[in-house]
């Protein structure tokens, strides 16, 4: 139990520098490429801003959960994952904790799918907060110059 809690903090500890510094980048590349002098963003950019994040969102945790993956394959016995696409289809199901129950670990090691689990909804949330500040101030651009 001590090394799967070990793992899981290890795995979560490299999913949240991921997660950090590919919010940190993309938020620091949609100031320096969509924000105008006066610091409104160009409006007519707004589905292109958009999109990109959502992307860029999702493909961060695509990342995370082939982490998640590669680990399950390195250290579950391969009768339980037998490839790498169940790993992938598996690590998905828990990351999202949509947990269709199709594929489970054996008691050896459920612990590290909780905490995949318990990580997943931290970095879904993480991004809905990414999402939602870049939402909110394209937002307070357009009442901005509404206003003016």
């Amino acid at each position: 139990m001590l090394k799967l809690s070990l793992i899981g903090a290890l795995l979560i500890s490299l999913t949240v520098v991921i997660h950090a510094f590919g919010t940190t980048y993309w938020v620091r590349f949609l100031s320096r490429r969509y924000v105008q002098d006066d610091g409104r963003w160009y409006s007519r950019k707004s589905m292109q801003i958009l999109i990109g994040t959502g992307l860029v969102l999702v493909g961060l945790h695509v990342i995370q959960i082939v982490l998640w993956a590669l680990t399950y394959r390195a250290l579950v016995p391969p009768a339980e994952l037998a490839t790498l696409e169940t790993a992938i289809y598996f690590s998905f199901v828990t990351f999202t904790t949509l947990g269709y129950g199709d594929i489970t670990l054996s008691e050896g090691w459920r612990l590290l799918s909780g905490i995949e689990a318990m990580n997943g909804i931290l970095l879904v949330g993480w991004s809905t907060a990414v999402l939602f500040a870049v939402v909110q101030r394209m937002w307070q651009g357009t009442a901005l110059r509404n206003d003016g």
